[in-house]
């Protein structure tokens, strides 16, 4: 895999300035870059979020959720098992609690059980839990089956997600969903716990029309607003205005101290100071702690965290989620040492030969029987950052007890995690194949850049082929290569904490509107491997007396035993390193070459 940096096209200072107004002209520069063409596209005030009513059929859902309040019908969210779908179950038991719904209740379907989604047999689960109204989080717009099994045991059903239709809609009451054919919603990058947001948003409405607020108080949506930044951050969602929005406001709150326990919890044992909080941050620390439950174990810890209003339980919780994670990182570590070796027996690995590489398939396919079914997304997206290019991981199903070794053969059912490369929409992909060959696909749903997924063990080498086959229809050779957008080259005065700093909050950074990347070129001052494998460099910026301290994470250090390099061109964000109460400038080096 070759690695380009290309510098993007930028508009001269006084164009800026006339577009954006008085704003520091780098940050001008990069905000274009990102699309934006005026001042009021930075604008994150909550009056700038879109109107909840451009919803398709959401005014069907509030209505029957409003009347399930008023007739204190049990109502039940059932939700999904990564972070998007706990902060979605959480904001829904919240709102609807607060809204005097005291039997809402939750069901998360444990992954190895029950798989994504309201299926059939979760379905069989719920009802001994007798709910009147069943409202799915963050899944169920792919639930024919489900949904139809839970009309036929007289439940109502209202389907709230984001993730995209196929040809057949669930027979739902009613579905929300930005994503669906019918809706004209501007943002379709919303995450499931805005969609629920927006549901809940329109149920309050609809509840003061009846006057339902007349002898209790109406809660104030402002307050989910840390969960829906938790959401969007961790789903990886693309930062369109919306979502812009959505995560300022959530950052805002969290630094002004106003979180739920459980983030606050989560901050704490992520190492991370609410005050300084950054979108990255709810990224790093708290969303992976979070996925651990529903990876490893059973996704309501996570639930609970973000329920418990009680500090020391938050607390508690939070142990629970961190062990969870040191678990999956251990279990990931060895499944991706597992698939390296694999590539490289099979000759596949990446490698530079006479100014060649022996080429890996354009979308690539691993398994092992003994993968995690629940760490093979992180496998998947490991693998796709190391090759640039498709790749699914797959794990073996759960078998009955009861199979035979030969009906084990012919039942053995894989589950596929799929991650894709810009110019690659890997839903539409998988999509393409189960048109070809309907036979195949068990089933599947996801996005562009993330999708699920279920074949029979004995058709994986056929769907390896067919895989591959669609990626070279729907690939060209030079999107094989990465390439890092750089926002170009800072001059030596701009190596200083007041820019680091304005850059580093000036987002929110994400999905779609990444975090500025310079580059250039430095001598080599000093070099040493901290860690296991991060390179600790001091820099001497060229043409002047200048240095500067940067660190690249997770380097190959064979390249850098050799210390006689003196030079390198990097790519790298401006950061500001903490050190013992002191603050410096140095650069997080995200991709280096020597000179």
């Amino acid at each position: 895999m070759s690695v380009k940096i290309e510098r993007q096209v930028h508009a001269s200072t006084s164009e800026s300035t006339a577009l954006l107004g008085n704003i520091h002209p780098i940050l001008s520069s990069v905000y274009q870059a990102r699309g934006i063409q005026s001042a009021d596209e930075l604008q994150h005030e909550l009056k700038g979020l879109l109107p909840f009513h451009q919803l398709h059929d959401i005014e069907k859902a509030a209505n029957l959720i409003a009347d399930a309040i008023e007739r204190q019908e049990r109502i039940l969210i059932v939700g999904d098992f990564d972070a998007d779908g706990a902060t979605s179950t959480a904001l829904a038991i919240r709102a609807l609690r607060q809204f005097g719904a005291h039997e809402a209740c939750y069901l998360v379907p444990n992954r190895f059980e029950y798989g994504y989604g309201l299926t059939p047999e979760i379905v069989e689960v719920a009802r001994h839990m007798q709910p009147q109204l069943l409202i799915t989080v963050d899944n169920g717009i792919s639930s024919i089956a489900g949904v139809k099994a839970a009309k036929e045991y007289g439940i109502k059903v209202v389907v709230t997600d984001h993730h995209l239709a196929a040809d057949e809609l669930p027979d739902a009451d009613a579905i929300v969903n930005p994503n669906q054919p019918a809706c004209q919603f501007e943002s379709k990058a919303a995450c499931g716990c805005a969609v629920i947001f927006y549901a809940m948003t329109a149920v309050r409405i609809e509840l003061r029309k009846r006057n339902w607020f007349s002898n209790r108080t109406e809660p104030n949506m402002a307050q989910f607003l840390d969960l829906l930044a938790l959401a969007s951050v961790a789903d990886v969602v693309p930062l369109d205005k919306n979502n812009r929005i959505l995560v300022d406001q959530g950052l805002k709150r969290i630094r002004a101290g106003k979180s739920i326990a459980g983030i606050r919890a989560l901050l704490k044992i992520g190492g991370k100071q609410a005050n300084s909080l950054v979108a990255s941050d709810l990224g790093f620390a708290i969303g992976p702690r979070l996925n651990a439950a529903g990876r490893l174990d059973d996704m309501s810890t996570g639930i609970e965290c973000l329920l418990t209003d009680n500090d020391a339980l938050a607390d508690q919780y939070a142990e629970e989620l961190n062990s969870l994670n040191e678990e999956r990182k251990n279990i990931e570590r060895e499944m991706q040492q597992q698939a390296m070796s694999w590539l490289q027996s099979q000759g596949k690995v990446l490698t530079e030969l006479e100014g060649e590489a022996n080429q890996l398939p354009w979308g690539l396919c691993i398994h092992d029987a003994d993968w995690h079914q629940g760490v093979i997304g992180i496998l998947a997206s490991r693998i796709k950052d190391k090759v640039h290019r498709p790749v699914i991981a797959f794990a073996n199903a759960e078998l009955a007890k009861d199979v035979s070794e030969n009906d084990a053969r012919e039942l053995q059912e894989i589950k596929g995690s799929a991650r894709s490369i810009p110019g690659l929409h890997i839903r539409d992909a998988l999509d393409l194949i189960a048109k070809r060959r309907p036979d195949i696909l068990t089933k599947f749903g996801g996005h562009a850049m993330a999708a699920g997924l279920s074949i029979k063990l004995k058709h994986y080498e056929e769907f390896q082929l067919l895989f591959d086959q669609v990626c070279h229809e729907l690939l060209t050779p030079e999107q094989l290569d990465q390439v890092i957008l750089s926002d170009g080259e800072l001059s030596a005065q701009d190596f200083n904490l007041n820019l680091a700093a304005l850059l580093k909050y000036a987002g929110p950074w994400g999905q779609q509107f990444p975090e500025p990347i310079f580059d250039g070129c430095f001598n080599i001052i000093n070099q040493r491997i901290v860690g296991s494998n991060h390179l600790k460099l001091n820099l001497g910026i060229i043409g002047t007396q200048q240095c500067i301290d940067a660190i690249a994470f997770n380097i190959d250090l064979d390249d850098w035993t050799d210390e006689s390099c003196q030079q390198i061109r990097c790519a790298y964000q401006l950061d500001i390193n903490e050190f013992r109460g002191n603050q410096s400038v140095q650069l997080l080096v995200r991709h280096i070459e020597k000179r």
